[in-house]
């Protein structure tokens, strides 16, 4: 016979009741692509440049695939992709 766990009040489940006071809760709403680039970021801040590396080439696959994107949004992409490419020629040659 399997012991099955008590259930458990909804209080248990939800996350803002192990979150500190005061923390914001995490965005829900924020693009695939700006977490792809965030996690490039992390990966250059933590030394893991081939991880950077094959995360940019794929921010650049997503950012380059959005055609209908407005103007401002197109140029925004395009902006952290060079941002992205200086970062990590900066890391790879220091000097």
């Amino acid at each position: 016979m399997t012991n099955i766990p008590p259930a458990q009040d909804d209080a248990d489940h939800d996350p803002a009741a192990t979150r500190p006071s005061g923390a914001t809760p995490p965005r829900q709403s924020r693009k695939l692509a700006d977490r792809v680039l965030i996690a490039f970021h992390q990966a250059c801040d933590q030394g893991e440049l081939e991880v950077a590396r094959r995360l940019l080439d794929i921010y650049e696959f997503m950012a380059l695939r959005r055609e209908s994107a407005g103007d401002a949004s197109r140029r925004r992409a395009m902006d952290a992709l060079v941002a992205g490419h200086e970062r990590l020629w900066h890391l790879r040659h220091p000097g």
